[in-house]
């Protein structure tokens, strides 16, 4: 544990929807969109939260300073653990 921490900068983002879930909304934002339909095109003023997160991603990337990017979220129909994992031929970052 120690050398992971002198070796990198763990970034932590405890939620990327917190105007939606406040209001009972765990899926939609306050515009009512389904944020995780957005992640390929977020627009930075309906879904801010998505669109700085890909920015500061995208950044790190290109600094060659990105080594893992992980999201854990809840599933609205499956339970327990399960992964998904992206097209390692498609980059989701701009």
């Amino acid at each position: 544990a120690q050398v992971l921490r002198e070796e990198f900068v763990v970034y932590l983002v405890p939620m990327l929807n917190p105007d939606g879930v406040i209001n009972g909304n765990h899926r939609c934002s306050l515009s009512g969109q389904d944020l995780n339909r957005q992640w390929p095109d977020p627009g930075p003023r309906l879904h801010p939260t998505i669109s700085h997160l890909k920015l500061l991603l995208a950044e790190l990337a290109a600094a060659e300073r990105l080594a893992l990017f992980c999201d854990l979220h809840g599933h609205s129909s499956r339970k327990g653990w399960f992964l998904y994992c992206c097209d390692s031929h498609v980059s989701m970052l701009p």
